[in-house]
């Protein structure tokens, strides 16, 4: 099942972007995916599904954003490591 949600942007927003309305709800899916992933919200199989990306695309718009691919914080990483 999937679900249509409606966005309302000014006239303008596909001259300002240079971009058509399908390219801008599928930048849209991913900007939100890689938030909500970013923030610990959803996890990483799930942000690549509301993406509609694959694992690896979705890493790869992860670096495109700037946002880790690892949810755990340096010093979780060093205590994983120290308990393994």
């Amino acid at each position: 099942m999937s679900v249509n949600v409606v966005i309302e942007l000014p006239d303008d927003t596909f001259s300002v972007l240079n971009t058509n309305a399908d390219v801008l709800a599928r930048e849209i899916r991913i900007a939100a995916a890689v938030k909500w992933y970013e923030i610990g919200l959803i996890s990483q199989a799930k942000a690549a599904e509301l993406a509609g990306l694959s694992r690896t695309a979705f890493i790869e718009a992860l670096s495109r954003f700037s946002v880790s691919p690892f949810q755990e914080t340096p010093e979780e990483l060093e205590q994983e490591f120290a308990r393994g």
